[in-house]
């Protein structure tokens, strides 16, 4: 088991990652750090407005570059945006940490989420496209983690709670 991060987040976009992660960090004792935060902050401008203007290619690179970073340097809870996994050298960078792929429904997603059109990905038939990407990357989220969490009809606590006892984590 590498020593950093304490607990890796993945799974779609609107599955809790951020709120899981926050209440994981505070359970833990640790800090929490969020890529797809670190992204809005180094660039200036929404991950929206990155896939606009510069499109989906250039945004994965920079987003695999603030994984890399951020598995090198962050000791906490760490959250990674819905398609970081599609990248095979961010998959491999992954092996070995404590993975946990919070996983959700398509009716749980558009519950939480409304699918709404802020999600670059979802703009046009947001449950068609949902479930291509679910498709898509359901795998790759299975393959690098750890311990898989259902999140449907949890709320963050329970998904949190559950999230400690696949990883056998002791609250700090």
């Amino acid at each position: 088991m590498s020593a950093l991060p304490a607990v890796v987040l993945v799974g779609p976009m609107g599955v809790g990652k951020s709120t899981v992660g926050r209440l994981l960090a505070e359970r833990l004792g640790t800090g929490f750090r969020d890529t797809d935060e670190d992204i809005v902050a180094a660039e200036g401008r929404t991950i929206a407005d990155i896939f606009v203007e510069e499109g989906e290619p250039a945004f994965r690179a920079i987003e695999k570059e603030a994984v890399r970073r951020a598995v090198a340097a962050h000791e906490g809870v760490l959250a990674l945006g819905g398609g970081a996994v599609l990248d095979p050298d961010t998959r491999a960078l992954l092996a070995g940490h404590r993975v946990v792929y919070l996983s959700m429904d398509v009716e749980e997603a558009v519950r939480r989420t409304g699918l709404i059109v802020a999600r670059p990905l979802l703009a046009v038939n947001p449950r068609k496209q949902w479930r291509e990407l679910m498709e898509a990357r359901r795998h790759l989220y299975e393959e690098v983690a750890a311990a898989v969490v259902a999140t449907d009809g949890r709320t963050p606590e329970e998904v949190t709670r559950a999230a400690l006892d696949a990883l056998e984590l002791k609250e700090a």
